[in-house]
């Protein structure tokens, strides 16, 4: 099995040969371009049984989609800045990036020669769906990711205690945890802008991101600073969601988030958006439709809390895993082998 990459950061599994092409080029644009069009060529040349895509590639019989097509996003995403000046202007770089416009070219041709696509949740098939209505909607599965469940649990409450005593919490915090790179995109400022509608032992604890002194500064002009704590890259995550009570990711757009089912495995409530992905795993009172509204938010996150906590298991039903990608790949060279 070969895996055509632009390169190759650790150890391929055993059975697999990395085909690596680089991405070089002076702009992010022609670095893009070059690699769809060095990969289709090795893609061609390898005379390979079948094709999965898994990125910026196209050509492929078997397609993964981990995102919506990218006009979605910029729609849906926008709202994640401020209106007026910030938002024309984010609209504006985007509009005016040659990369963007390589990418839209890439997602028309990917699905030109019409592959079984895989979406990873029922949303983002909806979106594709949507923006591309010459793709036929039963060549589109979808198969989410499944956490594992051997390192995402719950723990008794001795070890939570613990955990929540080493990471300085007090025994009357009530901890509402949130994750992510992108704090505009995840709603990090609707999160801080309810703080000062909770009560005053509620604790906001935030992981991953770059650069925070702007939340900081929002969080200190609503007195609620000292009740706001960026952590950074956080190693164990497993843990860090064990020392919350609410896990709550306001995004404005995810595909499907990781870290909601993760919270959910590890025991916490969660509340999220309707315009993510994994939402689908939530009753419908804890999935905020407006990811903007600090007091809906709010009283959504009081609620979570009050009511009694449900462990969480992975619905039979839900296609997940590498089981059905491998029923996916027979079928498809099944039917290779029949029509030559």
């Amino acid at each position: 099995m070969d895996f055509i990459c632009a390169r190759c950061e650790t150890e391929p599994p055993a059975g697999v040969r990395p085909v690596v092409l680089g991405r070089s080029g002076p702009f992010k644009w022609i670095k893009v371009l070059r690699f769809a069009l060095k990969a289709a060529k090795a893609r061609r040349e390898g005379g390979y049984d079948l094709s999965i895509g898994l990125g910026k590639s196209y050509g492929h019989d078997l397609l993964r989609v981990g995102g919506g097509p990218q006009r979605n996003f910029w729609k849906l995403s926008s709202r994640a800045w401020p209106a007026g000046f910030p938002r024309i202007m984010k609209r504006v770089r985007r509009e005016l990036s040659p990369a963007n416009h390589i990418v839209q070219w890439l997602e028309r041709k990917r699905l030109r020669n019409g592959p079984t696509i895989v979406c990873v949740s029922d949303l983002v098939r909806g979106w594709v769906c949507e923006a591309h209505p010459e793709v036929d909607p039963a060549s589109v599965h979808v198969i989410y990711n499944k956490p594992d469940f051997d390192r995402f649990h719950p723990v008794d409450q001795k070890l939570r205690e613990d955990l929540r005593h080493e990471a300085g919490i007090a025994p009357d915090d009530v901890v509402i945890t949130t994750a992510g790179t992108n704090f505009a995109l995840k709603g990090v400022s609707t999160l801080i802008k309810a703080l000062p509608h909770l009560p005053g032992n509620w604790r906001l604890r935030v992981a991953g991101g770059r650069n925070p002194s702007k939340y900081r500064r929002l969080a200190g002009s609503l007195g609620v600073g000292k009740r706001v704590k960026f952590l950074g890259k956080v190693d164990e995550m497993p843990d860090f969601y064990r020392t919350g009570d609410i896990f709550v990711l306001p995004t404005f757009y995810d595909a499907c988030s990781n870290a909601v089912v993760e919270a959910l495995a590890c025991g916490s409530r969660v509340v999220s958006t309707r315009f993510n992905g994994s939402s689908v795993f939530l009753p419908p009172e804890k999935v905020l439709d407006d990811p903007a509204d600090e007091h809906e938010l709010a009283r959504k996150a009081l609620l979570a809390f009050s009511e009694p906590h449900e462990a969480f298991f992975w619905p039979e039903d839900l296609p997940c895993g590498m089981e059905p990608y491998l029923d996916l790949v027979r079928e498809l060279l099944h039917n290779k082998n029949s029509n030559t």
